[in-house]
């Protein structure tokens, strides 16, 4: 068993344990809080009772990592989180100073290292091309972030006395406003589409401010589209999941964690796994309202499925997505990639990519609402409102310039205009929206109404 021993402002767990030489030894390990003790005590009885505690040696960043990722990072990453942080230990961080003993990183050996970093080449992972020669800020950034809580954990299980990472200089990244299509673009993109499984994405991922993988994962018993529904103006989809291709070694390391259904595999040699799994965050599971025009796609959408259960009978495997191919297999991203892809390449439009349109989204209901971002961010499935402030403030300042323009007129300008507005009414700026958007996106009366007492 284990127990929490306050040390001035810090708390030991302590417990005992059979080292390799058959010796029992106590260890303790440090916490700032206690909460954060009786977390890792109840972690430590519990694989103390079922044999599979590890007990914390390491003496190399190799052997660190090594521990971290099995003691910390199986109980607390996704799978995704967990496929990427191996991918980066793997690639950029044990080659080149795996080796090197944890009692000799230091602050300036760390700074050194995330410059060198910039000198190396990009690795091919799961047979994608890296968009850049060499690594990136962003890339770097995640390795300190990586390294920071693994000697953090370090630090806990008095390994070491304190973190280098906590004052190692990073080089700076500069973010860059992703490529959006303003409305008009989008809706005339849809009128030329000629695919219907890709202008029925388009629509979902704008009206509804989607991901690929929420979107990809939608079943039916999810969605209300019953036709009371639909005309009161209280369709709506319920998301809760995600399709996502995952790595079955993560799988398997990770006892399929999240994951609330495994398709079977096409081949038996594939190396990866096609699941439903729950989103990263809690935020992310939402109930999000549709537009009755698209909510009229998704019946259009549904009662096509149901023509291919009649014709193709019991061979029919009914997985209930709303996305999947004629041979009911689930629909993968690279799928919808493609045909915009095609799309945009076909009928000369601006670049831009699919998770671009969740952009879109947020951008217009910003705009449609006043800036109600607590609103936005209950459809987008952001954590935190500021997510939504830091991204997409810039939408606002067009309303900010009007702000400035009737102070202007109302105390700068000269008395002859100001006794002039007096008896003139002034006249409220149009916001800058085309007519074509409105008709589409406001197909549903009710939403339309809420748009008009909002601006009231």
């Amino acid at each position: 068993m284990a127990s929490i021993v306050k040390r001035k402002n810090k708390y030991a767990v302590v417990y005992n344990y059979i080292d390799e030489n058959g010796n029992k030894r106590q260890k303790w390990e440090s916490f700032n809080t206690n909460a954060e003790a009786k977390k890792r005590k109840t972690q430590v009885e519990y694989e103390q009772d079922n044999g599979t505690l590890i007990i914390p040696q390491a003496k190399t960043i190799k052997e660190l990592l090594a521990e971290y990722v099995s003691i910390y990072g199986v109980n607390t990453w996704a799978m995704s989180t967990y496929e990427a942080r191996r991918s980066l230990i793997a690639n950029y961080i044990n080659p080149i100073i795996g080796d090197m003993k944890i009692s000799d990183v230091n602050t300036r050996v760390l700074d050194k290292y995330y410059q060198s970093l910039l000198k190396v080449k990009s690795k091919v992972i799961k047979n994608r091309k890296p968009t850049t020669e060499y690594l990136t800020c962003h890339t770097v950034r995640e390795v300190h972030k990586l390294l920071r809580n693994a000697i953090n954990q370090a630090v806990k299980w008095e390994m070491v006395a304190k973190n280098p990472c906590l004052n190692a200089t990073l080089p700076k990244e500069e973010h860059k406003p992703r490529e959006i299509w303003d409305a008009e673009t989008l809706f005339k993109a849809i009128d030329l589409c000629e695919d219907d499984i890709l202008k029925l994405a388009l629509n979902l991922a704008f009206a509804c401010s989607l991901r690929m993988g929420e979107m990809l994962g939608l079943t039916w018993d999810c969605i209300d589209i019953r036709e009371e529904s639909i005309e009161s103006g209280n369709a709506f989809l319920f998301v809760n999941k995600e399709l996502q291709r995952v790595n079955r070694d993560a799988l398997e390391k990770l006892d399929e964690k999240g994951v609330m259904y495994k398709f079977p595999a096409v081949f038996a040699r594939n190396s990866t796994a096609l699941v439903l799994k729950e989103p990263k965050t809690k935020t992310s599971i939402r109930k999000v309202f549709i537009p009755k025009t698209v909510a009229e796609m998704l019946k259009k959408r549904f009662a096509e499925l149901e023509e291919y259960k009649e014709i193709f009978g019991d061979e029919y495997i009914d997985y209930n997505l709303v996305f999947c191919s004629p041979n009911v297999r689930p629909m993968e991203g690279q799928i919808i990639n493609r045909a915009l892809g095609k799309l945009i390449k076909d009928n000369d439009l601006p670049p831009v990519v699919f998770h671009s349109l969740r952009h879109s989204s947020i951008t217009y209901k910003l705009k449609l609402n006043g800036g109600d971002m607590k609103s936005v961010q209950g459809d987008s499935g952001h954590a935190q409102v500021k997510m939504v402030a830091d991204v997409y403030s810039h939408i606002l300042d067009d309303d900010r310039r009007i702000n400035a323009q009737r102070f202007e007129d109302a105390f700068y300008s000269p008395k002859e205009s100001i006794k002039k507005e007096n008896t003139e009414p002034v006249t409220q700026p149009t916001p800058q929206i085309s007519a074509e958007f409105v008709a589409q996106l406001m197909a549903n009366p009710n939403f339309l109404i809420a748009v008009q007492k909002s601006n009231e």
